[in-house]
């Protein structure tokens, strides 16, 4: 059973005629899109869409969503998107798919942010999942010392033997805690740091996480 697709499914029911909704980044978040294109074939549904990466946008572009930019509206009425991992405060890591700071920007200018995905993705506690930190590329050595300085096992990002590279042409230091107990206290840490762009933990931005079971069962979870 494709659990994502369910969580999906049960998400873009949220999504209504002339919305201007925020499309996420990453394997879930990719079923969401491709339903959002389904109901605006079958059902006419009308909006407009800002993408979270270049990945989703393409996908966008192929199901004739529309696609505008920041200039064009005052906030997003509904924004989906998966996470790597949430906590039951609706606390989040995301950035595993490398899109998290444009990811982020979305999300903090969307009226709903609607999490989805499964139950692996739901922790008592934040840290498993190596958190994401963008950074620039000048003083690298100095960004990676400096975060591994805060108790983690840092990690730069390769694809295909080079360093990863965003859409924002900046790296990702992935940044493995044994554990995260205080998850604001540690994301107000890492962006002190010079060099840092943004990291992985998303706090006080989800709204609602609907979680989908291998029985096909919905949870959800409001902030």
């Amino acid at each position: 059973m494709n659990t994502k697709k369910i969580a999906a499914d049960e998400a873009i029911k949220l999504v209504q005629n002339g919305m201007t909704v925020g499309l996420g980044t990453g394997s879930t978040a990719y079923y969401a899109i491709e339903g959002i294109g389904r109901r605006m074939r079958e059902e006419g549904l009308t909006i407009r869409a800002i993408a979270t990466s270049a990945r989703s946008e393409a996908q966008a572009h192929s199901l004739q969503i529309p696609i505008v930019s920041f200039t064009d509206f005052d906030h997003l009425d509904l924004t989906i998107d998966g996470a790597d991992e949430c906590d039951y405060n609706l606390n989040l890591i995301k950035g595993g798919g490398g899109a998290l700071l444009r990811e982020k920007i979305v999300a903090s200018n969307s009226r709903q942010l609607i999490i989805i995905g499964d139950k692996s993705k739901l922790v008592q506690q934040l840290g498993r999942f190596p958190l994401p930190v963008e950074v620039v590329s000048f003083g690298l050595e100095k960004t990676f010392l400096k975060l591994k300085a805060l108790g983690c096992q840092p990690t730069l990002r390769l694809a295909e033997g080079k360093p990863y590279v965003t859409d924002n042409n900046n790296f990702i230091i992935d940044c493995q805690f044994a554990a995260i107990p205080d998850p604001k206290a540690l994301h107000d840490q890492i962006n002190s740091i010079v060099g840092v762009v943004e990291n992985g933990l998303f706090i006080n931005l989800a709204t609602q996480l609907i979680i989908a079971s291998e029985t096909g069962d919905i949870q959800t979870l409001n902030a």
